[in-house]
């Protein structure tokens, strides 16, 4: 196994296996050959004293979102809608009732003037309608129409289907135990949320 300069880390030997003669977890030498590793190595020249490893995660979490992002959003420009969009209208799809304007900022980690544009233009299409409230006439529920269900419902599958494509280059243990690090990792974050923005 390599450190984050690219020679061998402390306890490997010449064949790459550790002290204990564990072989290194597949995809490791990948993963030092991405895009994120030369990024790496150019800081380690500039700044040596700095420990870049957190780039190593952060870097490459952020690299794969993007590239997942581009390529997941083709069914959605053909449908005509934005990934903001699509969150919208699947917040309200898979929480199965009427949402308020604000119910939807915290579904989909948005702010409330970003939600009232993308509501409009949802609206205008036909695809999200809007039910004033009896008691308070400030207050707004909303939900899908039968054109923005099935829409939501036709694209769906086409997303599932490509992520799975996506993840099959890994084996089924690693996926388990990428989603079980990367869940930690959210909630942990989720739970410092506001000490972060500080």
């Amino acid at each position: 196994m390599t450190g984050t300069n690219g020679g061998p880390t402390p306890g490997s030997d010449a064949t790459g296996s550790d002290a204990t003669g564990a072989r290194p977890q597949a995809g490791t030498e990948a993963a030092r050959s991405d895009t994120v590793s030369a990024v790496v190595r150019q800081w380690q020249a500039v700044h040596p004293q700095l420990d870049t490893g957190p780039m190593e995660i952060i870097g490459r979490i952020n690299r794969c979102a993007a590239l997942l992002q581009q390529a997941e959003d083709a069914p959605l420009r053909r449908a005509g809608l934005s990934r903001p969009e699509f969150d919208l209208l699947g917040a309200l799809r898979r929480t199965g009732h009427e949402l308020t304007p604000g119910e939807l900022v915290r579904e989909t980690f948005s702010s409330g003037a970003a939600v009232t544009k993308r509501l409009k233009q949802l609206t205008e299409r036909g695809l999200v309608e809007r039910r004033g409230d009896t008691r308070d006439r400030r207050v707004a529920h909303l939900r899908l129409t039968d054109a923005g269900r099935d829409l939501v419902d036709g694209i769906l599958p086409e997303q599932l289907a490509y992520e799975t494509t996506v993840l099959s280059a890994l084996p089924a243990e690693d996926r388990g135990e990428l989603a079980g690090l990367l869940a930690e990792l959210l909630s942990r974050l989720e739970g410092r949320a506001g000490v972060l923005r500080a």
